[in-house]
């Protein structure tokens, strides 16, 4: 089972102290966001968990523990750093204090369980298709040496997009094609490798690599195991990912971001922060009476190791 700590939220960034507790006491409870009555137990027991999932803009919070549950656990982290200001991600650090995050989670853990992701790209009468261009070779000469790969995505226009951020400007045909050929040429002379996130579009001719952040590629390389061939299937349309377990809550991310997709509209996480306790299975509130606890199987995504003649 992949354990997901930071799809819905930034977990890493705002409830480090609870993430310590869950890890601790070996379980959490996840509500599910469709059908709130129905609540999940999930193993966070080494043993039951295949990888934990990280995916956070400031690892800061979690340095000082990160090398012993890199110890306990397979683990793969996420780093969005993108070429926004605080005009549009009010409460994430600049870029200079992002790498030197990164400089240190990459020397605790390792390059190869480091992903850096640069998404989402959107335009605004600032952020040009020649800003991206320039900042994003600004970061790529000083984060490729620090990461596995890099993944970016094109902003998905959700109705709650359009609300929270009608400057965004729509991607034209040629502003992607100067976009692709750009960061395919950056991504080689930095000698990073760049792939697309959450498409079925090819864009291998400009040096770009098909989609999926969680395969078994990934994290085969980042844990030297053998991961089951599971079919793909992310909650974003077109993710390929390996199927995992939210152990966050929508509407819970205090970073403000403009383009957020998990958050309905940017002042609900500051009410309901209200409802976290960090020492709650659940990330807001407790379990309620009238909830319906279920007890989730363990189900492991790696091969067995085979017994050879030579383990005797």
């Amino acid at each position: 089972m992949i354990i997901n700590v930071g799809g819905r939220t930034d977990i890493v960034n705002y409830y480090t102290p609870w993430l310590l507790n869950r890890l601790k006491e070996g379980f959490a409870y996840s509500r599910n966001p469709f059908a709130r009555e129905n609540v999940y137990k999930l193993s966070l027991k080494p043993e039951d968990v295949d990888c934990l999932l990280f995916c956070s803009k400031n690892y800061r919070p979690i340095l000082d523990h990160i090398g012993k549950i890199d110890k306990d656990y397979n683990i793969l982290c996420n780093y969005t750093i993108t070429a926004y200001g605080k005009d549009i991600e009010l409460k994430v650090p600049t870029i200079d204090q992002s790498v030197k995050t990164l400089e240190r989670l990459s020397d605790t853990v390792g390059r190869n369980k480091i992903l850096w992701r640069y998404d989402p790209i959107l335009l605004t009468d600032k952020y040009t298709v020649e800003r991206h261009l320039e900042t994003f070779e600004y970061m790529a000469e000083k984060i490729a040496p620090l990461v596995y790969r890099c993944i970016f995505s094109f902003v998905d226009m959700y109705k709650k997009v359009e609300e929270n951020m009608p400057e965004i400007i729509p991607f034209t045909d040629e502003d992607k094609v100067r976009l692709l050929k750009g960061i395919g040429e950056i991504s080689k002379n930095c000698n990073l490798y760049t792939q697309s996130c959450a498409t079925d579009e090819s864009y291998e001719k400009y040096n770009i690599h098909a989609a999926g952040c969680t395969t078994r590629e990934i994290l085969e390389h980042a844990h030297n195991v053998v991961y089951k061939n599971v079919r793909g299937r992310g909650i974003r349309k077109n993710c390929h990912c390996i199927p995992s377990r939210d152990i966050g809550a929508y509407n819970s991310c205090l970073s403000e971001c403009k383009y957020c997709y998990a958050n309905r509209k940017p002042d609900i996480p500051r009410k309901v922060i209200k409802l976290h306790d960090e020492k709650s299975p659940l990330l807001l509130g407790h379990l309620r009476p009238d909830d319906n606890l279920i007890e989730t199987k363990a189900i492991s995504y790696i091969e067995p190791m085979q017994t050879t003649l030579f383990d005797f």
